[in-house]
């Protein structure tokens, strides 16, 4: 069994660097799952199962639809949670892979409103909610097992990797949809656009491949050994650290928010509203996606000798600067600058946020109850923000067909995150392997 002594955890280069490998892995095929929902309701779902009379509408119900599953992640970040404050992160991880990777695979398998009528969008809600449970946990789980294997001094640096995952998974998710969208159209609606989501079924395999080689936390071996595990995690993370509880929702508020209006309701706005080809938005996302894991880890060096407040009020400020000159320039109709705009509002805004956000939710909590703190507090955020792109449809409808309301919305939603960054405090310097000690309580 692997020990821990002092502020480092004891784990070896090759431990270490599998733990990074299976993070990458596991999180990129859930947040694949999670994102591919969010291109289907732009591209298709309005088609297959919201129909309606109306396009227009039919992307709206189809968003609530994808807000769903944000309604359900704090349930799979208690639920789960506490499975892995219990029996152990790895373990947990498994089965949050099997839940995420199996119901997107359904998905694939659905008849559509043509054969089934409203049975069809009912059972697609049922597998959107199970995506939403996995999804609850897989990012807090596979952050709490990188903190806990990471030496100290690079606890930034090597969490940040599993933010790395959920852009690859979101990069993964748009080129499949770019290539599906080559395909006639019709196509498409016939068949095609089950493609993405039966691959889902190959990539489980992967996933549970490279989990299931990973060491448990030593962290969590050390408390299972010495028996100091608690019966109830939920109760302890609200009683003991109901401030960094607070402070743990509405840091996610703002980067829920504005990833989804990047990612996801950029697509409708610059389809629908624009009136562009598809390839202009899905090649946008692509773009963005490049750059946001080509600084994940350099942001998340970067907070380990500055910190990981400064990072994170400075990526909040930025959105709220930007967040105007984002709409301007994608209502110019060029397609460079629309792309300029993805890349600039992610690589400064929301870049810094994300990458430190393992290491930030890590040090909240202490060891006992790290999971279901880290989990429940990021997905209650989570679940107040996710109904983004449904928001940002409504204003879009409301002003005309223009973004400006949009632009509104996302300076809101930075204020509330800058108000938590701001009564946040640092905890670079905070020891996660002591079971009790609250790793960012302000001082």
């Amino acid at each position: 069994m692997t020990g821990t002594t002092g502020h480092e955890p004891a784990t070896d280069g090759r431990r270490l660097r599998r733990v990074v490998g299976a993070s990458v892995v596991g999180t990129a095929l859930e947040w694949y799952d999670f994102f591919i929902y969010g291109f289907a309701v732009t591209l298709v779902f309005n088609e297959l199962f919201f129909v309606t009379e109306d396009p227009a509408t039919g992307v709206l119900v189809g968003f609530a639809t994808f807000g769903v599953g944000f309604a359900v992640r704090p349930l799979g970040g208690f639920l789960f949670g506490h499975l892995g404050d219990r029996i152990g992160r790895r373990s947990t991880l498994v089965l949050t892979t099997l839940v995420m990777g199996v119901s997107t695979g359904l998905i694939g398998l659905l008849p559509t409103y043509g054969s089934i009528g409203v049975a069809a969008p009912i059972l697609l809600t049922v597998l959107r909610m199970c995506q939403g449970l996995g999804a609850g946990a897989e990012f807090g789980g596979a952050s709490t097992l990188l903190a806990e294997h990471a030496p100290a001094r690079r606890r930034g640096f090597f969490t940040s990797f599993a933010q790395t995952g959920v852009q690859i998974g979101l990069l993964s998710g748009t080129l499949v949809f770019l290539l599906v969208e080559l395909l006639p159209r019709q196509t498409v609606l016939d068949w095609a656009w089950r493609i993405p989501f039966w691959f889902s079924f190959v990539l489980i395999a992967v996933a549970l491949y490279v989990r299931l080689r990973v060491d448990e936390s030593p962290v969590f071996q050390r408390m299972a050994a010495q028996r100091t595990t608690v019966r109830l995690p939920v109760f302890d993370a609200l009683r003991r650290y109901p401030r960094n509880f607070l402070i743990g929702i509405g840091a996610h508020i703002c980067d829920t928010a504005i990833v989804y209006i990047y990612a996801t309701y950029s697509l409708a706005y610059i389809t629908k509203s624009l009136e562009l080809p598809r390839w202009v938005g899905l090649t946008g996302v692509v773009l963005f996606g490049v750059f946001v894991i080509a600084l994940q880890p350099v942001y998340g060096a970067l907070s380990d000798r500055i910190g990981r407040r400064p990072l994170n009020l400075f990526g909040v400020v930025f959105t709220a600067a930007f967040a105007f000159p984002f709409f301007l320039l994608l209502d110019t109709r060029e397609p460079v600058l629309i792309w300029v705009a993805l890349v600039v509002a992610t690589s400064f805004g929301l870049a810094p946020m994300i990458a430190v956000q393992p290491a930030f939710y890590a040090e909240l909590f202490g060891a006992r109850v790290r999971y279901t703190g880290f989990a429940a507090s990021r997905e209650i955020g989570a679940a107040l923000a996710g109904f983004s792109p449904l928001v940002a449809a409504a204003l879009v409808a409301q002003a005309g067909g223009r973004g400006w309301l949009v632009a509104v919305w996302m300076i809101g939603t930075a204020a509330v995150s800058f108000v938590a960054f701001l009564l946040s405090a640092e905890g670079k310097d905070v020891d996660i392997t002591a079971p009790d000690v609250a790793g960012v309580s302000p001082r």
